[in-house]
């Protein structure tokens, strides 16, 4: 099914499709600054982009998507992080790198297929200055930094819109701002920074000096390198469009004088409890905060993708708590469906990660996810048609628990739901072998007169739908309702 994604270049939703003869699908997505933990917002991005490859792969095949993510492990972060505790910045960044890849596995990430770090590519960006030198795109400065010259690329700003707002080159801030930094004009930008004692040993030899690269630099010359002068997909988190995207966009567009990558996306900020996170409110949580709450990785998964990736969505408690209810739901279910064919859960849902065979026939709640999933990674909508098909089949089992004849004649039936659950988690990236903190094991029966209840209340049975809630509490489980559907957990003891 075709895949639709706003670009942020033209503002409008585009399908995505390869432009190399070879067929396969050329995406980077920008990796993290390994100095620290990453922190949930930053994860959003992450999971994001994990769910766009995995339909990449559905898309195209596995074999026709190359993925590569990059690791910055030099700059004025990790270099501080280095200096402050005595050590060298190699140790630092492997250690938070190996912190990166741990949290990445516990949330279900898919590794990329090259993860190129910036120490490791040097001479690949001192080639792409160079030529931006020769072309006249980029000067050196007196103390041997070398910056690339904003104006001699006339489509800057295109992206972020940015010459609409703000960018004056040329300005009233030139003899302040661009005098200090040794800088032509103040919109331009470092490739090179010459060495300082602060960076201490953290310097490669250069035409123009030893020093260090800037860090737009860095994501063009490694996309270059293992994906060519001209990709499919560049994605990242919106507070990444400017500047260090649109200046990727200048440096490669006029090292390689081709387009640099034909479609954009960005995702939105997280927010906690509706404020933006920083550092002086204390609500930066890393994953390990998260699951020190008592919290599973899979459940963060599932409240990072609650909200349109487009729209800033508000992290909450609540919203972990709707969560693991959610993932118990969708847990249950599948444990019902493997009893009516008699497999063993584990081995049906949790034994590959790969992507799952797709059925030959895309039944109609498959179809409807795909399409909504596929139109702008609308997950909302996706979870939604994956609920309204667990209700549906649910009150199926329900009405025909006395009727064990109707489930040997449905088990193609059966299996068909297996199948395309099993796609649809794969998009989703849950793993229903992660636990949950609620996780219980919900009996037939029990499943089966909540659906009953639940249908009591939607038809207004309001005498039969208390009537069946009071079974259900003799028989040790309570209902909870919600707008959404309900929870059903056991009484406490």
């Amino acid at each position: 099914m075709p895949i639709r994604l706003h670009d942020s270049l033209t503002r409008t939703p585009r399908e995505l499709k390869p432009a190399q003869p070879d067929g396969i699908f050329r995406f980077y997505n920008c990796g993290p600054t390994v100095y620290a933990p990453a922190h949930i917002g930053n994860f959003r991005t992450f999971v994001v982009n994990d769910v766009i490859r995995r339909l990449l792969e559905l898309e195209f095949g596995p074999d026709k998507v190359k993925h590569v993510r990059n690791l910055t492990d030099v700059d004025d972060k990790t270099i501080k992080r280095a200096r402050d505790e005595g050590r060298p910045l190699s140790d630092v960044t492997k250690q938070w790198t190996d912190k990166f890849h741990a949290d990445c596995a516990a949330l279900n990430c898919l590794p990329p297929h090259v993860e190129p770090a910036a120490t490791t590519h040097i001479k690949e960006q001192v080639d792409m200055i160079d030529v931006l030198m020769q072309k006249g795109n980029a000067y050196r400065a007196a103390d041997g930094s070398v910056y690339f010259k904003v104006s001699s690329f006339g489509d800057y700003g295109a992206l972020s819109r940015v010459k609409e707002r703000e960018l004056q080159v040329g300005s009233a801030l030139k003899a302040t701002a661009a005098d200090a930094d040794e800088k032509e004009d103040v919109s331009d930008f470092a490739l090179w920074k010459a060495h300082k004692p602060d960076d201490g040993a953290n310097a490669w030899d250069s035409p123009w000096g030893r020093g260090r690269p800037g860090w737009h630099i860095e994501c063009s010359a490694m996309s270059k390198k293992h994906l060519g002068d001209t990709i499919d997909l560049h994605t990242g988190g919106v507070d990444l469009l400017f500047p260090h995207h649109e200046n990727e966009i200048a440096q490669s567009q006029c090292c390689n004088g081709t387009t640099f990558a034909h479609h954009w996306y960005h995702s939105e900020h997280l927010l906690v409890d509706g404020k933006k996170m920083s550092k002086s409110l204390g609500n930066m949580y890393p994953l390990d905060e998260i699951v020190a709450k008592g919290f599973s990785p899979m459940a963060l998964r599932y409240a990072l993708l609650m909200g349109h990736p487009r729209k800033q969505l508000s992290f909450t408690l609540d919203s972990m708590h709707a969560a693991e209810s959610a993932l118990n739901k969708i847990r249950g279910y599948a444990k019902d469906l493997c009893k009516l064919r008699n497999l063993t859960f584990e081995e049906t849902f949790t034994k590959s990660p790969t992507l799952p065979l797709i059925p030959q026939v895309l039944g109609s709640v498959l179809k409807d996810f795909l399409g909504r999933i596929s139109d702008d990674i609308n997950t909302p909508a996706a979870f939604g048609i994956l609920f309204s098909g667990i209700e549906r089949n649910w009150k199926w089992i329900g009405d025909h628990a006395d009727d064990p004849t109707s489930w040997v004649q449905n088990q193609k039936e059966f299996q068909t739901s297996i199948d395309e659950l099993r796609l649809m988690l794969f998009v989703l990236g849950l793993n229903l072998n992660t636990p949950t903190t609620l996780e219980v094991e919900r009996p037939s029966a029990i499943t089966a007169l909540a659906e009953k209840r639940w249908a009591a209340k939607l038809a207004k049975d309001f005498a039969g739908a208390d009537a069946l809630r009071k079974e259900l509490t003799a028989a040790g489980w309570s209902m909870l309702d919600r707008k959404d559907g309900y929870s059903l957990e056991p009484l406490k003891k």
